[in-house]
């Protein structure tokens, strides 16, 4: 839905990450997961005005397994938003395939989910960072692509969506080697390119900000549970006992695009009780 505001049309797109749907293999994370990410979509559906989509930046389901699929696509039934689908280390392209068989159309010529989707005034360009168990990865292949698809809309802000964040949160024990090859390649695509206001990433299982490649970047909190924030030194080979995940409430971020500018928010889902109304006027009448 597009609204009127000010010096234009104000236009609205959720960010959902990290799902992490699963099945009664696992009943205890099904039934937490499940829970958390409808309270997540009852909240967004809430807006006003109501996002005109939702991009669900990657770890859709938990073990890669079709079944899981299926569950995500029954709780995602009910959607009255479209949902734009991108993969995350947790997902697997063949199995989501054959659950979302419409998104076969999406693939680039590589066979990587990579598309792009035109609202007015924002292009957001979907990318497929999947590799390996936790890793991100950005080939020569996929990184084409992405240089071809931003070279065909240079003046038209643009938010590109990435499941990995190519910059370091503090956490150590997620965070990417910043001189890995993907993220140097992801780099030389990036820079200079005027049109790009904003990286949307997801990964981290919480909210946190920075730059890359002069870039603004946003990793959206999870609508699973979060990661615990400890940024203190860690042996990434002596398990410590250290608290790594933690029940916070699911969140979302909003991206919003008004006048060619896209601004970010990011919300915790819930229902709370108003704290003040408006009953008097903003500004006096002349």
């Amino acid at each position: 839905m597009l609204a009127a505001w000010g010096g234009g049309f104000l236009l609205t797109i959720a960010q959902i990450t990290d799902l992490h749907v699963t099945t009664e293999k696992d009943a205890l994370n099904q039934r937490r997961n499940e829970t958390r990410l409808r309270q997540v979509l009852n909240t967004i559906h809430a807006l006003r005005p109501r996002p005109v989509a939702i991009i669900a930046s990657g770890d859709l389901i938990d073990r890669g397994e079709k079944e899981e699929y299926d569950e995500l696509k029954r709780v995602m039934s009910g959607c009255e938003i479209p949902v734009l689908y991108a993969l995350g280390n947790h997902d697997g392209r063949d199995t989501f395939l054959e659950v979302f068989p419409e998104y076969r159309d999406k693939l680039d010529e590589n066979g990587f989910l990579q598309y792009v989707v035109d609202y007015p005034g924002v292009r957001v360009v979907i990318c497929d960072t999947l590799e390996g168990p936790n890793e991100g990865e950005y080939d020569a292949p996929r990184a084409a692509w992405l240089d071809r698809t931003l070279n065909e809309a240079p003046d038209t802000p643009t938010c590109v969506v990435l499941h990995h964040p190519p910059i370091p949160s503090g956490i150590q024990w997620m965070d990417p080697d910043p001189k890995s090859p993907w993220i140097l390649r992801l780099h030389d695509v990036l820079k200079g390119r005027e049109q790009v206001r904003m990286l949307l990433c997801g990964h981290i299982h919480r909210a946190f900000s920075g730059v890359f490649a002069g870039h603004a970047l946003l990793a959206a909190p999870a609508t699973s549970i979060q990661l615990t924030l400890d940024l203190s030194e860690v042996d990434m080979h002596k398990p410590d006992g250290r608290e790594i995940l933690v029940e916070e409430p699911p969140g979302f971020a909003l991206l919003m695009a008004q006048g060619g500018e896209l601004t970010s928010h990011i919300c915790l889902a819930g229902s709370y009780k108003p704290a003040v109304t408006y009953n008097f006027p903003f500004r006096k009448q002349a």
